[in-house]
């Protein structure tokens, strides 16, 4: 087989491939082959009816037909394999000669994915949140863990927002106790709302042995419907009192015997997660800005096949839940087609952040090496828990290498950007990206960062609400 590749208008090429009679006549006998199971022969099971009975019967002509719908798509593919075409849409294909005898020659012309040029990528400026840790922030943690750790206390005094009170309640709707809405010695936090707005106003200045009577809505009520009456009776105001900040609530609260030990590993911990964070922020930010910069129109094709890639992962992680899209759409109220605007906007950003990297990845002479290959054919044994020269050679064979090699070279091209932009935090102090660095032996950080990623992809996979 031999084949050329000219340029076409409008991100087309043409594949011009010529099939010599000789190579053909191998598609043209196992086109015999498959016209003999099909076709019954009197003395012959299926399948074992000779050619030239075939022939004479149906006509040499039967088999070269049957040769071309089968192999001219293998031969479309092993030219394009072979000459490493970016096809994006199915080819149109012209048969030019040799459909009745000859060699067979054939032109195949297909859209590709566009090479674009980018300016202004050097000199991007993104700005993100701080990867600092303050004392606020350490303090706000520490707060927490002083509440998780609080007593509750007797008090002799009303209560307030924030206390907690021992209550007994009893709701119900037209004169029906509602079963679902009676407790004894039920403790309920003064202002946290979980049951009706109404009886946090209702038990703020309450006290001991008092007894409340109010109608509220019902919170889950159809407009119009009854409200809800309450009699609540308080038994006891109880106050949270939170245990001193010291070595003795360190060793209760922590692995560590001193208060001193407990804080800097909190803050080595809050500093590694930060900037874990920060450098997904770095990247996300990147990608934002690299689309914006991407002037050229993107191919439908590209697009359309982006939102297919991310609504056939969105339905995945939707059935692992036990719910269908219809069902996701009726829960969170999104209407179809605002979910399928989302959808193409979140996918044609994806599409221009993909291009603008290729475009990088060539103007900067970013390439994969075989380094890094290797490196994917270990990652990738190890995923399928096979041999990596099996891995190697079943990649090498089915012609994924091409695009393991982009793949590589766009990684590489955003791992370039992240050292060559201006990064700012919020107050406009400059970051380098180096200096996000984090310990990825520590499997604390190693959690939180595959917390992050796993929830990162899937707010890409999933259209936004806002249109």
């Amino acid at each position: 087989m031999k084949a050329t590749v000219e340029p076409q208008e409008g991100n087309k090429v043409k594949l011009s491939v010529e099939i010599d009679e000789l190579e053909f006549e191998k598609a043209v006998d196992a086109a015999f082959k498959k016209i003999a199971r099909e076709v019954r022969m009197p003395g012959f099971r299926p399948g074992k009816a000779p050619r030239r009975l075939l022939e004479s019967r149906l006509g040499s002509g039967a088999g070269r037909s049957q040769a071309l719908n089968d192999a001219l798509p293998e031969y479309y593919a092993d030219a394009v394999r072979d000459h490493e075409v970016d096809v994006i849409a199915p080819p149109e294909i012209n048969i030019t000669s040799g459909e009745e005898s000859g060699p067979v020659v054939f032109e195949a012309v297909v859209e590709v994915r566009p090479i674009i040029s980018l300016d202004g990528y050097r000199s991007l400026s993104i700005t993100v949140p701080s990867p600092s840790v303050d004392d606020d922030e350490i303090d706000a943690q520490f707060e927490r863990v002083r509440s998780q750790y609080a007593d509750l206390e007797v008090a002799e005094r009303s209560a307030g927002e924030g206390d907690y009170v021992t209550i007994d309640i009893e709701g119900s709707q037209n004169g029906e106790v509602l079963e679902g809405l009676v407790a004894s010695a039920y403790v309920y936090e003064v202002g946290s709302g979980a049951i009706v707005p109404a009886l946090d106003e209702q038990l703020i200045g309450a006290s001991a042995g008092d007894t409340r009577s109010f109608d509220a809505p019902h919170p889950n009520a159809e407009e119009g419907e009854d409200p809800l009456h309450f009699e609540v009776t308080v038994t006891e105001v109880k106050v949270k009192v939170l245990p001193d900040l010291d070595d003795s609530l360190a060793t209760e609260a922590s692995e560590f015997e001193s208060l001193a030990d407990w804080r800097a590993d909190l803050v080595r911990r809050m500093t590694q997660v930060k900037r874990a964070q920060t450098q997904m922020a770095v990247r996300e930010k990147i990608g934002e800005a690299l689309a914006e910069l991407v002037v050229d129109e993107v191919p439908e094709q590209l697009v359309a096949a982006e939102m297919q890639e991310r609504l056939q992962d969105m339905a995945m992680r939707l059935e692992a839940q036990g719910l269908s899209l219809d069902q996701w759409l009726q829960f969170s109220g999104t209407e179809p087609d605002q979910f399928i605007a989302d959808l193409r906007e979140t996918a044609e950003r994806s599409a221009r952040v993909d291009l603008a990297l290729r475009a990088i990845a060539l103007a900067e002479s970013i390439q994969a090496t075989e380094d890094d290959l290797e490196l994917e054919f270990d990652a990738v044994a190890q995923r399928v828990d096979q041999d990596i020269d099996v891995v190697r050679t079943q990649l090498t064979e089915a012609g994924h290498l091409p695009a393991l090699r982009t793949d590589v070279a766009k990684r590489k091209a955003l791992d370039w950007l992240t050292e060559t932009v201006s990064i700012l935090d919020e107050a406009g102090t400059s970051i380098a990206f180096a200096d996000l660095a984090i310990d990825e032996d520590d499997d604390f950080i190693a959690d939180i960062i595959e917390s992050d990623t796993a929830e990162a992809e899937a707010e890409a996979s999933t259209p936004t609400e806002e249109g």
